[in-house]
């Protein structure tokens, strides 16, 4: 018999391996990162980590954990409902142009916004609150931030239900994203083709208006897929697993700003021409 862990838990991150003496470049490369993506308001992962390389510290709480988690789950939720709600927006832009306004008031942006986050935050609460009372038999994550599945995997028993319902929820969450974005930009490229005919601008203006989103979508599931696909590889060093399992929450946010900066630079030029 295994015996449960009493409060307070403070759990052992795995971490990166640092060979000795590079904890402070690692502070610097993670520092010059947490800088940039601070414009994306995204800072659950790099803080901790930053401490980690330039102390050697893996150790954090169990509230601490479980807030760190909540967040990054959130994050991943959070950023497919919002591009949803930017695909059905494009949608709008582009094929009812004259009646964008009238449709796409503030008070239907804003509530769309809030349904989003709702949305993120009611599925992720469902999928945190199998924590609650759960025993715990260990506090070594293998990881290098703390997950639904890192804290749960520790639990003295399985959790069949938690990881039938993260499952579905990620199945049904992706698959209704990629379809509402794929309705979406159907409609749009009709459109466009349909009423580029006689404007040839009009397809100009549909890219401009479409273009970022699309690349931060591909963007997002193309960091996805290679967390998903190089946990599929043991011969791939730890090391660099752990550096993609994080792709997601560094390139997006990183990145985002520069691509929607470029874009809304470029309106602004065609309209100053």
């Amino acid at each position: 018999m295994v015996t449960p862990l009493t409060q307070p838990i403070v759990f052992e991150l795995e971490g990166f391996y640092v060979p000795p003496g590079y904890g402070a470049f690692f502070f610097f490369l993670a520092l010059l990162n947490y800088m940039v993506m601070l414009l994306g308001y995204w800072c659950a992962v790099l803080p901790r980590l930053m401490i980690h390389f330039l102390t050697g510290q893996k150790k954090i709480a169990y509230i601490p954990a479980i807030a760190q988690a909540f967040s990054v789950h959130t994050y991943g939720v959070a950023a497919q409902t919002i591009l949803g709600v930017m695909a059905y927006d494009r949608y709008i832009a582009v094929c009812e142009p004259l009646r964008y306004h009238a449709i796409m008031t503030s008070a239907r942006l804003h509530s769309c916004c809030a349904l989003a986050w709702f949305i993120a935050l009611l599925l992720i609460g469902v999928l945190f609150s199998w924590h609650v009372d759960t025993p715990l038999c260990g506090n070594t994550i293998q990881h290098i931030y703390c997950s639904n599945r890192g804290i749960l995997g520790l639990a003295c028993s399985p959790t069949p239900v938690n990881n039938i319902y993260g499952l579905a929820m990620s199945w049904f969450l992706s698959t209704s994203i990629f379809l509402v974005i794929a309705f979406s930009y159907c409609r749009i490229l009709h459109a466009s083709v349909k009423r580029g005919r006689a404007d040839s601008t009009i397809r100009s203006k549909a890219f401009q208006t479409c273009a970022s989103h699309l690349v931060v979508y591909v963007l997002y599931e193309i960091s996805s897929l290679v967390v998903i696909v190089s946990q599929r590889f043991p011969s791939i060093s730890q090391n660099i697993k752990k550096f993609f399992s994080i792709l997601f929450t560094i390139i997006p946010p990183v990145i985002n700003p520069i691509i929607y900066g470029l874009t809304q630079r470029l309106q602004v030029k065609q309209l100053a021409s």
